[in-house]
């Protein structure tokens, strides 16, 4: 790997993770576990529209690694990888479905089953059926937050040539 990609990549985690850290520190949107934007996806988001999706892979892993180290619970690895891993796998379905055009859709697909993968995931853990109450909130929510989050990529995405006139290969 260059070290121009290299730097690439690291940007992007540090902007991730900065935004993820921001994130953490505003109250909850709801008084219901596991509702928040989602705000650090906008960068998958905008990595898999100007990169590869395993550069999308990284910068996701390692935001969640990250996170996970500085500022959560070892049990919050589970979900997020449950969730972020997911998510991804859609998200890159449906940019490569929509012919690589930046869509809200894309977002809200991305926020929908990272959701669904988080409660699939505490139902595995906890073997408790009483978790699927929180199906239509989460539904709703990561539908939402996916569509913010789209439109917020979609948004920086006309401006991020000036940034970034050619993203680096490897």
């Amino acid at each position: 790997m260059s070290v121009k990609k290299l730097t690439f990549l690291a940007f992007f985690t540090t902007v991730s993770l900065a935004v993820f850290a921001v994130e953490s520190a505003l109250p909850p949107l709801a008084p219901i576990p596991g509702i928040k934007m989602g705000l650090a996806n906008i960068v998958t988001l905008i990595l898999l529209g100007h990169s590869a999706p395993k550069d999308a892979l990284t910068v996701l892993c390692a935001r969640i690694f990250l996170s996970v180290f500085l500022f959560g619970q070892a049990m919050s690895l589970l979900y997020s990888i449950a969730g972020g891993l997911t998510s991804l796998l859609v998200m890159a379905l449906c940019r490569k479905l929509l012919s690589g055009k930046f869509s809200c859709l894309t977002g809200a697909m991305g926020g929908l089953t990272h959701n669904m993968a988080q409660l699939l995931t505490a139902y595995a853990l906890t073997a408790t059926p009483g978790v699927f109450a929180y199906l239509p909130f989460l539904t709703l929510s990561g539908v939402l937050a996916g569509l913010f989050t789209g439109f917020c990529a979609e948004f920086l995405d006309r401006h991020l040539s000036r940034l970034f006139p050619r993203f680096p290969e490897n």
